[in-house]
């Protein structure tokens, strides 16, 4: 498949989960604990646990329902999604989308299961039982085409052991090519904390790429979410628009600045529906600060910021991210990929590969946008 000549690979392709996928999956002892899904409007993603919706406030969800519909319908996918929807969101129904939107490949990320891990679960065992049953379930998915679809592995940050095990699992037993993490802090602890050593030195030795994806509301710390109290503001757009930037520039700092991509320079690193337009301030700040305090820093870190991240790391391009031309005449054309979000509320779906072939990047960088930078950063020839 090509679309106007391009091969397409989607970095970051979200499936929609059953409502029962825990019921169903979870071990047997951890079955009564399972979060569940609402199920009450249209798209509804809100997950449930212990009787509550997984959200710092649930101001957060005051007119979701009406927000997709709106969103839908302006960018002419309600009748399609209404039938993906009627079909349960089915593997069928993915390798279609991929089809029509012209993706030869895609990495999938979750929905509800971004608020699986979005808050600390009181039993560390629990959280592990919580990834391996999604984990299953999605390498079930992706059997209806394992050359197309591939999954990306939920893992709990919270339990380093069950991370660690869950990694090789998900690669060895199950054909991932990735694991995901939420960036926001989890028990107060940096990226670049100590306590992640394993499962970095994991996934470095499993050829695994970490994504960082952000998934406003949720129970951890949200960049600037205390800020707001919906009361004078759009909740869920205030904070939507600013944790999924901000959050990912946090983990970029605590991965680079702290040393990570020193540590393991084989580990490949992913920051993923956060835009990619902050890449030129963000890394330049960093090397200026470096150069600030070069004498102590580089004893520790050899290489200056931006050096590491061209090395190691990559960020996603929305379809229709104009300012994306701005990250890329400063860093090049080789750490960044394309994504279409497909189908959360502000995908650009049917035409998200159309659009961003609209946008002003030379046509060697597109293919390396819509192809070469995301096969080498999942590790696909």
């Amino acid at each position: 498949m090509a679309k106007n000549g391009f091969k397409v690979l989607d970095s970051d392709m979200h499936i929609l989960e059953p409502g029962d996928l825990w019921l169903r999956y979870m071990e047997p002892e951890y079955r009564d604990q399972a979060p569940r899904a609402t199920n009450e409007y249209f798209m509804d993603l809100r997950l449930k646990h212990d009787g509550r919706i997984i959200s710092r406030s649930q101001e957060h969800f005051a007119d979701a329902a009406d927000m997709y519909v709106e969103l839908t319908e302006r960018y002419g996918r309600m009748e399609e999604f209404k039938a993906y929807e009627s079909r349960g969101w089915g593997p069928d129904t993915q390798l279609e989308a991929m089809d029509v939107e012209g993706i030869d490949i895609a990495l999938l990320f979750p929905s509800m299961g971004l608020f699986a891990h979005a808050k600390v679960y009181d039993d560390d065992n629990l959280a592990a039982a919580i990834s391996r049953a999604y984990n299953n379930w999605l390498a079930e998915f992706c059997q209806a085409d394992n050359n197309r679809m591939y999954g990306s592995a939920m893992v709990p940050a919270q339990n380093i052991e069950a991370a660690v095990e869950e990694s090789r699992r998900a690669s060895e037993e199950l054909g991932f090519k990735s694991i995901f993490l939420r960036p926001n802090p989890m028990k107060g602890r940096n990226w670049h904390h100590p306590y992640y050593d394993p499962l970095w030195a994991e996934c470095q030795r499993l050829d695994l790429a970490v994504g960082f994806h952000e998934g406003t509301p949720c129970e951890l710390p949200v960049a600037m979410g205390e800020r707001f109290d919906g009361k004078h503001e759009d909740l869920w757009t205030t904070e939507h628009l600013a944790a999924h930037p901000i959050e990912q520039m946090y983990a970029c700092l605590s991965i680079i600045m702290g040393g990570v991509t020193e540590r393991f320079p084989d580990l490949r690193v992913a920051f993923l529906e956060g835009n990619c337009s902050w890449l030129p301030f963000w890394l330049w700040r960093m090397d200026e600060h470096y150069e600030h305090r070069e004498k102590v820093i580089k004893q520790r870190l050899p290489l200056l910021p931006t050096e590491y991240f061209k090395r190691q790391c990559y960020a996603s391009v929305e379809a229709d991210e104009s300012p994306g031309k701005y990250a890329v005449d400063w860093l090049g054309d080789d750490n960044i990929v394309f994504s279409t979000d497909y189908p959360h509320p502000d995908t650009r779906y049917p035409r998200s590969v159309e659009v961003f072939l609209t946008l002003p990047f030379p046509e060697e960088s597109l293919r390396k946008i819509l192809w070469d930078n995301c096969a080498r950063l999942y590790g696909l020839s």
